[in-house]
């Protein structure tokens, strides 16, 4: 008598195909659990965006906006890192001690171009953060967003991912900072049209032609901010034998730096340490001289703006022609900067909103519909 050979007949290769169904219902019920579970937790949670600035830090929470921008600064006990004030010499409170700190006191700004230098410095600051955020409740730990600049690499987005874990994070998700200035700008971004963002920040320019929730061609180089402030300083050093502080650079920087000759020339009297006698000294500086010290700087970002259309499709390049370049960061600011480079791009240069809280918004809006973003973001469960 035959046997009967045909696929049917075979016991073990009939269970099969019940065993993968099995196994793919069963690994479907767990994902959906999860993704349950996690916007249970959400809502019972505080769940928040972060714009980790190498100046300053902002937190948003859903549905209520920013609710804390202090700077980036932490005040540490020299040879512990034990931050003081029982962890509380954060922000705000650590800045007024920068440049003015006895020698058995450090502040460090933990970040540095736009990427963590300490990273447990930048932990406990963090942590700070959010549990002055969250009101010290740990029940639900909150997920979060967190906006790096673009050209960071692998080894400093998982540091970013560690340092918020360790502060207390459930969940991280990564989004590139242009992104999300595009989307606090609200560009739209998620249309099959050019939007063109140039985010300077503290300790990067980020620079991004953007279509489709996509980035089409970016530039991110580590000239800012900070880079304005040390030309500052360099010049008074140079050409008055006068040492200043960071805080002084950026205070000259705000109130007579600019890109390009004003109607009205403007002075200010600056007060600092003779480098030779080493006694306290003024002087007065003048803004044609601090827009000298910062020509290079502003090169470099300029540069680094028409290198990035130069590398634009035909297509995105024509529609800048109407769409123009949206200027954003406490960099936008710098008076002349935006007339400076509507004359080197030919375009339409406008300064965005509220700049300096523009990629705070944009993280804020990824909190409201994770779903929907959630292509264009990294998160820690992507590293696994």
């Amino acid at each position: 008598m035959r046997c009967d050979a045909s696929p049917a007949a075979s016991p073990c290769r009939a269970a099969q195909p019940a065993a993968a169904v099995f196994t793919e219902c069963r690994g479907r019920a767990e994902r959906d659990a999860v993704v349950f579970l996690d916007s249970l937790f959400g809502w019972l949670g505080v769940d928040m965006g972060i714009d980790l600035g190498t100046c300053n830090t902002l937190v948003c929470v859903r549905g209520e906006g920013i609710v804390l921008n202090e700077p980036s600064v932490v005040a540490v006990r020299k040879g512990t890192n034990r931050v003081l004030q029982n962890g509380n010499a954060v922000g705000v409170v650590a800045k007024e001690m920068l440049g003015k700190s006895p020698g058995s006191i450090s502040v460090i700004r933990p970040l540095k171009n736009g990427v963590i230098a300490d990273f447990d410095i930048t932990e406990a600051m963090l942590s700070y953060f959010i549990r002055k955020v969250t009101g010290g409740n740990r029940l639900v730990r909150p997920r979060v967003v967190i906006a790096v600049p673009s050209g960071i690499t692998a080894v400093e987005k998982r540091a970013v991912y560690n340092s918020a874990e360790r502060a207390g994070a459930r969940r991280v998700y990564l989004v590139q900072e242009p992104m999300a200035a595009g989307i606090g700008a609200g560009l739209p971004i998620a249309e099959p049209t050019a939007s063109m963002i140039v985010d300077i920040g503290g300790g990067t320019t980020e620079v991004a032609i953007m279509s489709l929730a996509d980035v089409s061609v970016s530039d991110s180089i580590r000239v800012a901010g900070d880079e304005l402030d040390d030309a500052i300083i360099n010049h008074m050093k140079r050409t008055y034998n006068m040492h200043i502080g960071p805080q002084t650079a950026e205070q000259i920087k705000i109130e007579i730096g600019s890109a390009c000759q004003l109607n009205e020339e403007l002075t200010r009297e600056v007060r600092g340490r003779d480098m030779i006698s080493g006694l306290p000294r003024k002087t007065v500086v003048t803004s044609q001289e601090i827009r000298e010290a910062l020509k290079e700087p502003v090169s470099q970002i300029i540069e680094a703006v028409t290198r990035t259309l130069e590398r634009a499709e035909p297509e995105l390049a024509a529609d800048l022609v109407d769409n123009g370049v949206h200027l954003a960061g406490g960099g936008a600011l710098l008076r002349g900067l935006r007339q400076v480079l509507a004359d080197a791009t030919g375009l339409e240069v406008r300064i965005v909103d509220d700049p300096l809280s523009c990629v705070a918004r944009g993280t804020s809006v990824y909190l409201e519909n994770l779903s929907r973003w959630k292509d264009t973001m990294e998160s820690d469960e992507d590293e696994a």
